[in-house]
């Protein structure tokens, strides 16, 4: 009987102990994912090398090993103020608190972790029609984007331990928490701001531009690493180690302004950028980039319009504060 690919359901919980598996459930823990795959056995092999009386190979021996998983994620809030999107987990395995909730107004800010010894693993179960793989202290990265005319989205990348390979029923998921999202276009998009405070819940101040949208790149540092354990723990372990952030933004420019720009690109001048998606409470996510430098400007167009591209390097202010996503 064949099995099919778009068969599968991926599970993801915050483990309490590193490594221990939670035991995440479709009712409770399902992702809505898309583009999904998986590298069931990524193995350091070693090979044996033989010196024998006759030409061929050797085996080689499956040393070290680990399991790496990608998927997308709509980048869509909750559906309801103050309630944490159900893709919080994923965050939290990638460097951020749980999301704190917040009210006047209702709000939910995802921040970036402060203490190392706070940072977060999960649990991820892949079900491949019929088949369980489990990723035990997982870690991951990911990046978003959120430009004109795309569907919004995050793109996760997690390693986990190997935590065994099973023949078992696909769970049944709940994906009711994941809730359809708007293209990335200027009824749905609010300007992009340079130079803008945030607090409680909204940008304020700053110059707002035309521009055709940004993407950003948490770009963790996120390693398996194998050392020899104790009789109580195994010594292997996904460490999130390091952190630069790095993105694009595409700007609609006047002439004056390009110079401006220009300038301010070789003075090393940073500046925030924000940014809001969506228009209806409950389904809103703002950007706030605090500490943002434009380098490497590009010319670039969209249907003969004249746009200018710069690279962004997202930089922390006082600390683990390079970003905030809040929901609204």
């Amino acid at each position: 009987m064949p099995r099919y690919a778009r068969n599968s359901v991926v599970l993801a919980k915050i483990e309490t102990t590193y490594g221990t598996d939670p035991v995440p459930t479709g009712a409770a823990n399902a992702i809505l994912v898309s583009n999904l795959s998986i590298n069931p056995l990524k193995a350091n092999n070693v090979d044996r090398d033989l010196v024998r009386a006759y030409f061929g190979g050797s085996e080689q021996l499956v040393g070290s090993a680990h399991v790496e998983v990608s998927f997308d994620v709509e980048f869509q809030h909750s559906g309801t103020a103050g309630t944490a999107a159900a893709w919080d987990p994923l965050l939290q395995a990638c460097g951020f608190t749980a999301g704190s909730v917040l009210t006047t107004p209702a709000r939910v800010e995802h921040l970036l972790e402060t203490a190392y010894a706070s940072l977060k693993s999960a649990t991820i179960y892949y079900y491949d029609d019929g088949v369980l793989h489990k990723l035990l202290g997982a870690r991951g990265s990911f990046s978003v984007s959120l430009n004109i005319g795309e569907r919004p989205t995050f793109k996760f990348t997690f390693l986990g331990l190997d935590g065994g390979v099973t023949a078992t029923a696909n769970a049944s998921p709940t994906l009711t928490g994941f809730k359809t999202p708007l293209v990335v276009t200027d009824p749905n998009t609010g300007a992009i701001t340079l130079g803008c405070t945030y607090a409680t819940g909204a940008l304020s101040a700053g110059t707002e531009y035309v521009g055709a949208g940004f993407e950003f790149d948490m770009a963790n540092d996120v390693a398996f690493t194998d050392l020899l354990g104790t009789a109580a723990a195994t010594g292997q372990s996904i460490d999130l180690t390091d952190r630069k952030m790095s993105g694009k933004i595409r700007l609609d420019l006047t002439a004056a302004n390009e110079v401006t720009f220009m300038t301010a690109v070789k003075a090393n001048t940073v500046q925030s950028v924000g940014l809001v998606h969506g228009t209806t409470a409950g389904y809103k996510l703002l950007v706030f980039l605090p500490s943002v430098q434009l380098i490497n400007p590009t010319k670039e167009e969209i249907n003969g319009r004249r746009l200018i591209g710069f690279d962004m390097r997202v930089l922390p202010v006082d600390g683990n504060d390079e970003i905030k996503i809040v929901g609204l």
